[in-house]
């Protein structure tokens, strides 16, 4: 669809304005200036590298929480769906959902439902959002969903950069490590070598080793570098297919502290996910769909794919979810009686609420218990080259002596 910029004038103020549009003709442009009472000025197509663009990347959480509770707020207070969302156009400070509004906007204008117009850019609202503004239609309550929404995206953002706080710290840690070894085998490594050809003397194994290693990285770095990217492609290409990704998932949740991590993160993306969905009156076989798209672990996603065709079966949420072994019997247990009581959704929202604390716990654990790993495995590695360096001075030492 191509992107037309325009200049138009208000009819009644005189007010200019520009913006730009995607929309399928000129006419459609001119006929969507003038439900808003505007004259058109000039109008041009853009270029191509700004068409091009996909609508919504580069959109933050934070942005579509703002939007979605001044959303929320405006519709509460009376005023129309339309010129609702022409004032989040305006006011809305990322230009890319700016563009995004704007298209909703003449969607809705143009007979569209809400939820249709916002299914259209999915890179801005997900399948859940469409969904869930979906229901909030049907029953009339769409500013009590957006609130919810709005909600459900802080905590569920909250959520993941909990869980990658916790990569950051060892991946920076490896990386200093990495850095460290590198200055040290290509730039302290030789000197001492130099200056052991000089003496002559036969050097222990452990230094021996050490300068071999420093031969290498100088000799062969390009080498290395190829082969290090070379394994990066082949694990991504590994990971994209369905069976590597399953087995790069499992192997993931099967790691003795990370894998709590992020089983405990999934638990309660889960369960928030499909609490939220239902009690916004969403069916619980389009909430496991939906949920399962947005589980972030193959796993996880299989064994609530198997949970929505056991409840298509006739039968019941937590049994599927018990065989796959992946959610802990308490989960299994409330879902449960959740299930036999009616209060699912009330349920599934405690499950998420203790399971954000437990992530918590979980995250400063496995943080407490990596400090002094990452700090035995600096000086094992550090301390263990630059040892074997001196062993050969000391070994002079006591000749001397």
């Amino acid at each position: 669809m191509p992107v037309f910029d325009y200049t138009a004038k208000n009819a009644t103020t005189g007010q200019i304005t520009k913006g730009q549009l995607d929309v399928p003709t000129r006419d459609d442009l001119i006929g969507h200036l003038r439900k808003n009472r505007l004259i058109l000025v000039s109008l041009r197509e853009a270029p191509k590298s700004i068409a091009f663009k996909l609508p919504g990347k580069g959109i933050k959480t934070r942005d579509i929480v703002i939007f979605t509770r001044q959303f929320a707020t405006m519709i509460n207070s009376g005023l129309p769906l339309v010129q609702s969302l022409t004032i989040l156009a305006t006011q809305t400070e990322n230009p890319k959902l700016k563009d995004v509004t704007r298209a909703v906007v003449f969607d809705v204008e143009a007979g569209n439902t809400l939820a249709d117009a916002f299914a259209r850019h999915p890179s801005a609202f997900p399948a859940l959002y469409v969904n869930m503004v979906a229901a909030g239609e049907a029953g009339g309550i769409l500013d009590t969903i957006l609130l919810r929404l709005a909600t459900f995206l802080e905590k569920n953002d909250k959520l993941i950069r909990k869980v990658k706080s916790a990569m950051i710290y060892p991946a920076v840690i490896f990386g200093v490590a990495l850095g460290a070894i590198v200055i040290l085998l290509v730039f302290v490594i030789p000197v001492f070598q130099e200056m052991f050809a000089s003496v002559g003397s036969d050097l222990p194994v452990p230094t021996r080793i050490v300068i071999l290693m420093s031969d290498m990285l100088q000799s062969y770095w390009m080498v290395l570098l190829a082969a290090i990217g070379v394994g990066v492609f082949a694990f991504r290409k590994f990971n994209a297919t369905n069976a590597g990704k399953r087995k790069v998932d499992a192997m993931l949740l099967g790691m003795p502290v990370l894998g709590d991590v992020l089983r405990k993160s999934a638990v309660a993306r889960f369960t928030r996910t499909l609490g939220t969905l239902v009690s916004s009156g969403v069916s619980i076989l389009d909430g496991l769909e939906i949920t399962a798209k947005t589980a972030g672990n193959t796993i996880i996603q299989d064994a609530i794919m198997q949970s929505r065709a056991s409840i298509a079966g006739g039968d019941t949420i937590a049994a599927p979810l018990e065989k796959s072994g992946v959610f802990p019997p308490m989960v299994i247990s409330m879902i449960a009686v959740g299930e036999q009581t009616g209060g699912l959704d009330e349920m599934l929202s405690k499950i998420a609420d203790f399971y954000d604390d437990e992530v918590d716990v979980a995250v400063s654990g496995m943080l407490s218990l990596m400090e002094p790993m990452m700090i035995l495995f600096l000086g094992v590695i550090v301390g263990g080259m630059i040892v074997a360096m001196y062993l050969p001075i000391f070994g002079m030492m006591n000749a001397i002596q």
